[in-house]
């Protein structure tokens, strides 16, 4: 609870002339009523407006409950005055006899209409992704000068916020802009409204720091709001861009991912034991074979056939599978005796 001073009315005249037009002259005395209507003071009270009546705080004030005494706390917000003060304010306006009923203090609120912090901020935001290039609103992010919660308007404050007029810096992100909303027949609440807004993008980050070949798992990456001015084309900005992809170097904790910081994962490293698979026109050989490089899915690696002992290229096709496709197989052990063309004459 925002508790506000509740301050005297100084100009005496008003109540005076209010009196005078009840027909009641200042300085008069009221005889104390009895029972159920006599005048007593009340231990809350909830005003509309900006004035504070004797009726707001005392039940059967009579002729003088229309008479004003004191200025209502500001929209939205309570406050406290003591029963002295109420009773001193109210002993020269022909009120007399009030019971308190132990009553020490009167809470005033002032009533209101609440109007969230993100309804104001999602309103400017609206109005510059229309008129300023933005972006979409989502990606609008909005800062205001002074800290704002909330905005409180008249209960009579009915209908939409709207965005009347707006100005935008394009280089500083300084904005201010002047929002109404319909406040009764004829009538309109207005405020004015400044701070700084920028256009955003989301980007992928790590959470922890990733090591130079480190599988990033869905827990290593988390998204954030960047301005998208900071922001190169070639930042990651989808989770699942960088999900299941390896560091080529070592990844900062909150430093956004970039394209060429991730590559694909290892399937054979260097020394590994793989199959080497060789395709021919209606035949598939596996041999095993040593890595004589790491590499990815797609990538093309030296592999040793170990049982001829030759060096050959393939690509990779899977975890510890290298297709060859470049030429037959060739078996020390199995090749064919050479003949000459001219053997069979002699």
């Amino acid at each position: 609870m925002i508790l506000h001073m509740i301050r005297s009315i100084p100009a005496a005249a008003v109540a005076l002339a209010a009196l005078g037009a009840l027909g009641v002259p200042a300085g008069a005395q009221v005889a104390g009523q009895s029972g159920s209507e006599r005048p007593t003071l009340k231990s809350e009270a909830i005003v509309r407006g900006d004035i504070v009546r004797i009726g707001d705080l005392i039940e059967n004030a009579g002729i003088v409950a229309s008479v004003p005494i004191f200025r209502a706390p500001d929209l939205g917000y309570t406050g406290t005055i003591s029963a002295d003060v109420v009773l001193e304010a109210v002993r020269s306006h022909a009120l007399i006899g009030v019971a308190t009923d132990g009553v020490r203090d009167i809470v005033v609120t002032r009533a209101s209409r609440t109007i969230p912090a993100h309804d104001v901020e999602e309103a400017i935001a609206r109005a510059l992704s229309a008129r300023f290039d933005l972006g979409p609103t989502k990606d609008i992010a909005i800062t205001f000068a002074r800290d704002m919660r909330a905005v409180y308007v008249e209960p009579s404050s009915q209908g939409t916020l709207r965005v009347t007029q707006v100005e935008y810096d394009t280089r500083s992100g300084r904005f201010e802009a002047t929002l109404e909303i319909a406040a009764g027949t004829g009538k309109r609440s207005v405020m004015h409204l400044a701070g700084r807004a920028v256009a955003t993008v989301e980007v992928a980050t790590v959470t922890r720091t990733i090591e130079h070949g480190g599988i990033l798992k869905e827990s290593d990456v988390q998204m954030e709001r960047r301005p998208r001015s900071d922001v190169g084309r070639d930042i990651v900005t989808g989770r699942q861009q960088a999900v299941g992809l390896a560091a080529r170097g070592v990844l900062q904790s909150g430093r956004p991912i970039r394209i060429g910081d991730l590559i694909k994962p290892p399937l054979v490293q260097r020394n590994d034991t793989v199959t080497l698979i060789y395709e021919v026109p209606g035949i598939v050989l596996t041999i095993r074979g040593k890595a004589a490089d790491s590499g990815a899915e797609g990538d093309v690696i030296s592999v040793l056939n170990e049982q001829s002992k030759r060096t050959v290229q393939g690509t990779i096709v899977g975890p510890g599978r290298v297709l060859v496709s470049n030429g037959s197989p060739r078996f020390a052990s199995n090749d064919p005796p050479k003949v000459r063309p001219d053997a069979g004459a002699q």
